[in-house]
């Protein structure tokens, strides 16, 4: 790999991170009344998601959707198979109990996101085009569900007010 292939990486990384950093820091903004502040940090973040863009398309990582699911089932897989059990673990040594439950809820909603994802590659696939649903995201834990949100998340135990709607 050239070191021109890293730094694409690496900056890939960099700007998804700064993206969903300056959208926390926007909301943060709003709710203490900062409207102008909280405006500045999104169109950072939007800017942000221009450089993330570029560098993904220059990696060659945006690719036909059956590539695409294919990548989003390893990254997954490896996520709750390898990533997270080692990042528990570790936290558990540490006696990092907060960093433990996060790593944790992740964990287990990855294992979710993995049988989603699958389940779309299967029909596309097989030619199948898959029903026309919205999906619902748990805001406490990330659990995601198509259809309908639960009365109960299955993973945090939220309530049904705390899905959004992800159309």
């Amino acid at each position: 790999m050239s070191k021109s292939t890293e730094n694409l990486e690496t900056a890939f990384a960099g700007e998804s991170q700064a993206n969903r950093k300056y959208l926390f820091f926007a909301e943060q903004a709003d709710k203490e009344g900062h409207r102008q502040i909280a405006r500045l940090f999104r169109a950072a973040a939007e800017a942000e998601t221009v450089h993330a863009r570029k560098h993904l398309t220059v990696l060659e990582g945006i690719r036909s959707t059956g590539d695409n699911l294919q990548a989003a089932v390893g990254g997954e897989h490896y996520e709750f198979t390898e990533m997270y059990p080692e990042f528990i673990r570790q936290a558990e040594a540490e006696g990092e109990s907060k960093a433990r439950t996060s790593f944790d809820l992740a964990n287990q909603v990855e294992k979710v996101h993995h049988v989603l994802f699958k389940a779309a590659l299967d029909m596309l696939e097989k030619k199948q085009a898959p029903e026309d649903k919205t999906f619902y995201v748990c805001q406490v834990c990330g659990y995601t569900v198509e259809g309908e949100a639960p009365d109960k998340c299955p993973i945090c135990g939220a309530p049904k007010v705390k899905f959004k709607p992800v159309d």
